[in-house]
């Protein structure tokens, strides 16, 4: 049986945010998992729930939703038990969704589960894919009508009460085309070139000359 995974992201509340990614995930999977901090599943109070149903309106289609408990406090068994959900939820459905509220690369639950469904079941994590969505601060900016950043100022984003000692990932922008990149430094790099044109190229280190203006580096933090 072939087996797909969308990581869904909402955006940040409305849900005319939700990307067309998002929306086709919707419309093609089996069943939702849809995550709640009541212990009974209800979803009485969850924002998520509230965004997909919304969406599933739109869409006029009908689909399985799977409670997933998740207190928010941050305990490994907690994330084992969501992943475990997912897996068992797999086997029953041959595509689904697991939806988080934002976007999935800034401070989601979504890294924590798919490294602990990589060691469980590879097949899946090879399967899934992870869909982007807009952040609060994006939306933030958008509502407020004023700039995150312009010109060459910079955009810092920073936990207000980090619980562990705070580490960092770099985004590095607006490169010249023919810069030498030896500049940036070392690190666990990443260069994105032309993402989602037809000559989009990824490259899982640091390439050593900007080739195309739109090109991107990350520098991601160094986690165990």
């Amino acid at each position: 049986m072939n087996q797909k995974l969308y990581m869904v992201s909402l955006g940040p509340g409305d849900v005319e945010l939700l990307t067309l990614k998002a929306l086709n995930a919707f419309k093609n999977c089996d069943a939702i998992c849809v995550p709640t901090k009541s212990k009974n599943n209800s979803f009485t109070k969850s924002i998520s729930f509230t965004i997909v149903s919304k969406a599933l309106e739109i869409l006029n289609v009908e689909k399985k939703i799977i409670p997933i408990y998740s207190p928010m406090q941050f305990m490994q068994e907690d994330w084992d038990n969501q992943a475990k959900t997912i897996l068992d939820a797999s086997k029953k459905y041959p595509n689904i969704c697991f939806v988080t509220l934002g976007d999935a690369g800034v401070y989601s639950s979504i890294y924590y589960l798919l490294h602990r469904i990589k060691n469980i079941s590879e097949e899946l994590y090879e399967n899934s894919e992870v869909i982007a969505g807009v952040t609060s601060f994006s939306a933030a900016s958008a509502r407020s009508k004023k700039a995150l950043c312009l010109g060459d100022e910079q955009l810092l984003i920073r936990p207000i009460n980090p619980r562990d000692d705070v580490k960092t990932t770099e985004i590095l922008m607006r490169p010249k085309i023919g810069m030498d990149t030896k500049e940036l430094g070392e690190g666990d790099f990443y260069t994105f070139e032309n993402m989602y044109l037809d000559d989009e190229k990824i490259t899982p280190s640091k390439i050593s000359k900007v080739r195309k203006y739109m090109t991107l580096f990350i520098n991601f933090a160094k986690r165990d």
